[in-house]
């Protein structure tokens, strides 16, 4: 799809800004959308996305802000904008084929800019649900982050902001009503600190109207299973993301347990074969979702 009659979200997400930033630089700059059709709301062109996308490059690069527009309005440039050489350089994230949203969302990871990554997240969220925003656009990014820290031993402020924001982004879908007793426990393995991909299932599950304790990092055995003693859930998900942190026993224990739910998962790649008896492994988003949702429906 071309780039002509873009709408402010679809060109914030391309560029990795906030809208708000975008309304901001047509107010102030007038850098705003010329594609005007009767009736209807002003629409970015090509032409607009290539001065923004000067703007965009030159604020993150230091240049004034009316400086910045002052060049970005000569698009097509007479001669290069200052900076312009070291566009992307060696700190761009490697993303592979990914789209747009994508994109902007590493854009502004590496920009540090906290509001341009919620913007983005939110937009996502709403358009594509928490599983196609997962899986499309959050995943390739934090993928993309921790590759260019295993090659620089770089960028960890970039992961830690990502992570934040994405944690607000899936914390702010709504989940459903305290009238409905949550049935699915989802804890991190002992000794395991990641937890987005828990919070992204919870998110996902509130949206199919699954509610869901999500304990976080680090629950050691004896605290899970005192929790599933006192709550009695009907599923419980166990995470870990490396080896280190996947001792099968905390799986033996809460299958063989005294209170042993109806559903018992292993998910994350730190999980090796075979699993304990009785414990189902998670792959993926989907198949979890759809995993969890059929045993406590």
């Amino acid at each position: 799809m071309g780039v002509d009659g873009l709408t402010a979200g679809a060109v914030a997400r391309r560029l990795g800004v906030a809208v708000t930033t975008l309304r901001t630089w047509h107010q102030r700059y007038g850098l705003g959308p010329s594609e005007h059709v009767p009736g209807h709301h002003r629409r970015y062109t090509a032409e607009d996305l290539d001065r923004l996308e000067v703007m965009r490059r030159l604020t993150a690069q230091g240049v004034a802000p009316a400086e910045a527009a002052a060049w970005a309005r000569r698009t097509p440039l007479d001669g290069a904008p200052p900076g312009a050489a070291r566009h992307g350089g060696g700190n761009a994230i490697p993303l592979g084929a990914v789209g747009a949203a994508a994109r902007g969302l590493g854009r502004a990871a590496m920009r540090l800019d906290a509001p341009a990554m919620r913007d983005i997240l939110e937009m996502v969220i709403e358009e594509r649900g928490v599983i196609g925003a997962w899986t499309d656009v959050i995943m390739p990014v934090l993928v993309g982050v921790g590759e260019r820290y295993e090659a620089t031993q770089r960028f960890v402020e970039v992961e830690h902001l990502l992570s934040r924001a994405v944690t607000e982004a899936l914390g702010s879908v709504p989940r459903p009503g305290s009238l409905r007793s949550p049935q699915v426990l989802l804890a991190a393995a002992d000794e395991e600190q990641h937890t987005l991909p828990l919070e992204a299932l919870a998110a996902a599950l509130a949206e199919a109207g699954i509610p869901a304790r999500l304990y976080g990092a680090r629950v050691p055995p004896t605290a899970l299973a005192d929790a599933i003693e006192r709550t009695g859930p009907t599923v419980v998900v166990l995470w870990s993301q490396t080896p280190v942190s996947s001792d099968p026993a905390q799986l033996e224990q809460v299958a063989a347990g005294p209170h042993a739910p109806l559903l018992v998962a292993a998910a994350g790649p730190g999980w090796a074969e075979p699993l304990p008896p009785g414990v189902v492994q998670l792959t993926d988003l989907t198949t979890a979702v759809e995993t969890v949702t059929a045993a406590v429906t």
